[in-house]
């Protein structure tokens, strides 16, 4: 395995912000998003409640594409999937990246051409693999030796599915341990180093059925660094060129994955976009030239550089206590609705809307509602010291992650998500209800 530690550099000065390119500020002291003020999201759709910049995430969809204009690019939607997210990145040009049935299911009744779409996993279920023949998706990434029987079976002799093999690289990166995917420790995809790829791959050789169009990789998520990349490019090409001399196999396609990062406090340092596309093209022409292969069609999966920065949580304060030297103010969400800091260790900045400050900031702890003790939102954080119950606070970069991995804890209820965007705030998803719970809990 290779860990690495380049320094990061910032992207450009516009990617710095950590608030969609449309926000601006009114002279009372709140955020105007989309030209919607978020006091009257709050005021209208009630809190917590996450706020997506429709513009934002088509113009993140459209820098990707310009920046990769020979690449398929497919939106990762496990960052965060809705009806609408679908509509936009479609129409954006984007392709679709799934991990279940459900998302893929979603995606497509929303209007999304299968064959745009890959299925990922790395424990497919036999619903997940139907689920997929049934619809029609355009590739399967291969990540167990197991899958590719099952697979095969389930598509039958006189049938055709395209797969692709993940394959593991042995490169350490990712900003948490817990999402540093591309290492031979974790649960995800095939060694190069051990042979369990190589041998997958004359597997799927094996049989008719089963078309390989490339290999596929992904380092981990949150990489501020493009150099992981280009050792991930220098490897995939060795491997595809150990397969070419071996079979005579020459794969049209090669996907790097997602894992982009992005700045979740002003000043951090996020990947720069131009400086990828440009490096790993480069790297992989030349890497192909010493190989003698042709060069491979690029496919990257982007989720949260295009989804995250496009989302603001708001909530509003219930409480603030000062105790044992600490001031913790306490807001009607928490962990159920973002528990990335719980489980990453992940700050962010949230800022007091609504109302202008009168107070010096002060340092506080911005908590959750959750009986838990590390349902925290944001630790040491400098707000207002005179923040006070009744008051809003904007948390920015929460559109990937959040409502995707929020739970049922406490049954507080899902918040919904709204899209702002021309002065015009509208329901995407709305907030989950006790009823909704209820009807669920059918035994007694």
């Amino acid at each position: 395995m290779t860990t690495l530690h380049e320094p990061a550099r910032l992207a450009a000065p516009a990617a710095r912000s950590v608030w969609p390119a449309s926000t601006t500020h009114s002279p009372h002291g709140d955020l105007v998003v989309g030209g919607v003020p978020l006091s009257d999201v709050a005021e209208r759709f009630g809190t917590p409640v996450y706020v997506l910049d429709e513009s934002e995430v088509r113009n993140r969809c459209r820098a990707y594409r310009g920046a990769f204009p020979d690449a398929d690019v497919l939106y990762a939607a496990k960052a965060f999937l809705c009806r609408a997210m679908a509509h936009w990145t479609r129409e954006e040009g984007l392709g679709l990246d799934v991990c279940s049935a459900g998302e893929l299911e979603l995606a497509v009744a929303a209007g999304f051409p299968p064959e745009r779409i890959v299925l990922h996993g790395n424990a497919k279920s036999p619903h997940d693999l139907d689920t997929a023949l049934r619809l029609g998706v355009g590739r399967v990434v291969i990540d167990s030796p197991s899958e590719i029987a099952r697979l095969a079976a389930a598509v039958g002799p006189g049938g055709h599915q395209k797969v692709m093999v993940r394959v593991v690289p042995g490169i350490g990166a990712g900003g948490h341990e817990k999402i540093r995917t591309g290492t031979d420790d974790q649960k995800f995809g095939l060694s190069i180093s051990d042979g369990y790829a190589q041998h997958a791959i004359a597997r799927i050789l094996g049989q008719p059925q089963l078309e390989l169009t490339g290999l596929h990789c992904h380092l981990g998520s949150q990489i501020t660094s493009v150099r992981p990349y280009l050792v991930a490019v220098r490897r995939m090409t060795g491997l595809m060129a150990r397969l070419s001399e071996q079979y005579g196999l020459t794969l049209p396609e090669l996907d790097l994955g997602g894992g982009h990062g992005i700045a979740y406090r002003p000043g951090e340092p996020a990947l720069d976009l131009a400086e990828l596309a440009r490096r790993v093209r480069a790297e992989l022409a030349d890497a192909c030239a010493t190989a003698g292969l042709p060069v491979p069609r690029l496919i990257i999966e982007p989720g949260r550089a295009i989804a995250g920065p496009a989302g603001i949580a708001l909530y509003r304060v219930l409480s603030v206590k000062h105790t044992a030297g600490h001031v913790f103010v306490a807001v009607d969400g928490g962990m159920s609705d973002n528990p990335r800091p719980a489980l990453y260790g992940v700050r962010y900045a949230p800022r007091l809307i609504g109302r202008r400050g009168a107070a010096e900031p002060a340092r506080v702890t911005v908590v959750g509602r959750h009986c838990e003790a590390g349902d925290i939102l944001a630790a040491e954080v400098d707000l207002p010291a005179d923040v006070r119950p009744g008051d809003l606070l904007a948390v920015p970069v929460a559109g990937a992650y959040h409502l995707s991995m929020a739970s049922g804890y406490n049954l507080v209820g899902r918040p919904p998500v709204v899209a702002v965007r021309d002065g015009r705030a509208r329901l995407l998803v709305r907030r989950e209800s006790l009823e909704d719970m209820r009807g669920r809990d059918v035994g007694l």
